[in-house]
């Protein structure tokens, strides 16, 4: 099974620059599958209820109530943002299920940087040598596509999530350092290329704060940490001298970074302020939002650049709060793992963008709640070896689960 979740999810970045909905439905078929799957297979030693997948099963539940009590405006738009829900809730199911055997929880982490190196130096390269097109061959209609994600900012959550699974490793071993401060440095570079402002600055605190944690843990650790924070840096230094910081530096020299999300974010705020309880309903806020427009670009206004905003707009503040919970929930496991970091940063990213807003993208730190999720409970092996007098055989790992 993790090796067809791991499919999926590659799968789901690899197309993430198709404007057909396909790949959408695809991935969202298959991570229902696996969670129907995973429910049968260990009906038996289903998982309590945590507080990651009740804030799940609550936004499914708001949306329903929102369109069976018909308080929603479009009630097609809030169908969709219902699917939405669930497929998150799907993934953090199959992810609860499977991560509690610690060495699969493991495993999914390696692919899962693995598979962000390779992005990651496939869009430095495609970003100077493509001409804004996927793979050299397909036009994306956009010239600061990285990789195959379209959008810079969306990239930047992507490298978020992955970047503290680095440094984590970097910083762990006392070989291999090289080999994983060089994805550390690749990774960082590929934000710098991408001039994701929020991105940059996001994950600068990410291999500081990092470097911080594992420093204070020992003072052993802390002298490898030490020559693995040398070799990172340097490596980033190369680097970035080779594929410039120009793109970053403009963004950065923007006189008001702010301008166009200060308006969307004013109007979101009327719109919460006018609907505070139910809200207007999850995924109307497109539609809601011209009647709220304090400015005009001529242009379709499809977000409001602000996730937080967007969902206390469309669910109301209950709504809003539902899902602040579960960054308050994140804070103490992201930082007692540190490879969990990453999570915290596309929260704090969401404030002034959308990463959630596409279910392949927004899944990736819904995995990693999962992994870290599944820390609280014994892991499958270790309740294995409580219990010498049980025989076990090929294949018990991944079919008994401790049920908590």
């Amino acid at each position: 099974m993790h090796i067809v979740l791991a499919t999926t999810f590659f799968f789901a970045i690899l197309t993430l620059w198709v404007p057909a909905y396909w790949p959408v439905a695809v991935f969202q078929v298959s991570v229902f599958s696996l969670a129907g799957a995973a429910v049968v297979r260990w009906r038996d030693h289903f998982p309590s209820i945590s507080w990651p997948m009740g804030v799940f099963t609550l936004a499914v539940a708001w949306g329903l109530v929102q369109w069976f009590t018909g308080t929603t405006v479009y009630q097609f738009e809030t169908k969709k943002a219902i699917v939405h829900w669930a497929t998150f809730l799907a993934v953090f199911i199959v992810g609860d299920f499977l991560f509690r055997d610690r060495s699969m929880s493991h495993w999914f982490r390696s692919a899962m940087l693995w598979f962000g190196f390779l992005i990651a130096i496939l869009a430095v390269l495609q970003t100077f040598t493509s001409d804004g097109k996927v793979f050299w061959v397909f036009p994306s209609g956009y010239s600061d596509s990285m990789g195959p994600i379209s959008y810079h900012n969306h990239f930047a959550a992507f490298i978020e999530v992955v970047l503290p699974i680095a440094l984590y490793h970097t910083f762990r071993r006392k070989q291999g350092t090289l080999l994983y401060g060089t994805m550390v440095a690749v990774l960082y570079t590929a934000m710098i290329v991408s001039g994701s402002r929020a991105g940059t600055v996001l994950a600068t605190a990410e291999v500081l704060t990092v470097t911080a944690i594992m420093w204070a843990r020992s003072p052993t650790i802390g002298r490898v940490v030490g020559c693995a924070a040398l070799k990172v840096l340097g490596l980033a230094v190369v680097f970035t001298l080779v594929v410039g910081w120009g793109a970053i530096w403009r963004r950065f020299s923007i006189s008001d970074p702010y301008s166009g999300r200060r308006e969307l974010a004013i109007s979101s705020l009327h719109m919460a302020a006018d609907r505070p309880w139910l809200g207007f309903g999850l995924g109307t806020w497109p539609t809601v939002y011209p009647k709220y427009a304090s400015f005009d670009l001529g242009l379709f206004t499809n977000r409001a650049h602000s996730d937080w905003l967007e969902w206390t707009a469309e669910g109301g503040l209950p709504f809003g709060i539902l899902i602040a919970s579960l960054l308050v929930w994140s804070l103490r496991p992201a930082f007692r793992t540190v490879w969990g970091l990453g999570v915290v940063a596309v929260f704090l990213h969401a404030t002034v963008d959308y990463p959630f807003s596409r279910p392949a993208l927004g899944s990736w730190p819904i995995l990693v709640i999962a992994m870290l999720t599944s820390r609280s409970v014994p892991s499958t092996t270790e309740e294995l070896e409580s219990r010498p007098e049980r025989r076990t055989y090929p294949g018990y790992l991944s079919r008994r689960f401790h049920r908590q």
